[in-house]
């Protein structure tokens, strides 16, 4: 019987299937990969160890033993797949937009941001434990996810003038923030600070506040 480095014996599989998954290691790697996110936007932290991730990709625990180095390693590899959630949530074109300035650049953003973090659990997890928790974890998954967005803006801006005498990082900062609380807020109550997050034209109003904030310092 296997069993992992803590003495615990690993599930059981047939011989042929575990042999088939050793072989198509591709495959198996990305089903440990979205095991793990899937537990960690549904259950978080707490319950999110070998077994469980295991169970839920219906592979030997050895595998993410083997693949992923342990349960350390697959958080690393989770906090890489952030940058690719970057990547295919906020695209790296101009949606129609003439971006002549940087002001409409942070726009662009802004907007992709706030309708992205809407819909995704997962990033919402990782935006509460920011606030909530404190472990090497946690500070992973935030960080791969602010350098991808800190990527982003550089490689967009090409060769926009950043404006003289503003504190673009300070402003960008408090802008990010507001959108995450936004989005929190809407998954936890429903609303923030009054403004209801309900319905389509609920988010149209946030949305149009958040242009107007933008712009009133960009320009």
């Amino acid at each position: 019987m296997l069993t992992d480095p803590s003495g615990h014996a690993a599930a059981s599989q047939p011989s042929g299937e575990a042999d088939k998954r050793v072989r198509d290691r591709p495959r198996t790697e990305k089903s440990i990969l979205e095991a793990g996110k899937m537990l960690l936007a549904e259950e978080g932290f707490q319950n999110f160890g070998i077994n469980a991730v295991a169970r839920r990709a219906g592979c030997d625990k050895q595998l993410i033993y083997r693949y992923y180095g342990g349960l350390d390693g697959l958080v690393e590899a989770i906090g890489a797949d952030l940058g690719n959630w970057v990547k295919e949530r906020i695209p790296e074109d101009t949606g129609g937009m003439f971006l002549l300035t940087y002001g409409d650049l942070m726009e662009r953003l802004a907007l992709l941001l706030l309708r992205a973090l809407r819909d995704d659990p997962l990033m919402r997890r990782i935006l509460a434990w920011e606030i909530s928790e404190e472990n090497a974890q946690v500070k992973r998954l935030s960080e791969a996810r602010s350098k991808a967005l800190v990527q982003w803006l550089d490689r967009m801006r090409g060769t926009l003038a950043v404006p003289k005498g503003i504190d673009t990082v300070s402003i960008n900062a408090v802008i990010i923030s507001a959108i995450q609380h936004l989005a929190l807020s809407h998954a936890a109550g429903g609303q923030c600070a009054g403004l209801s997050l309900k319905t389509n034209r609920d988010w149209d109003k946030a949305e149009g506040a958040l242009k107007r904030i933008v712009r009133g310092v960009y320009g």
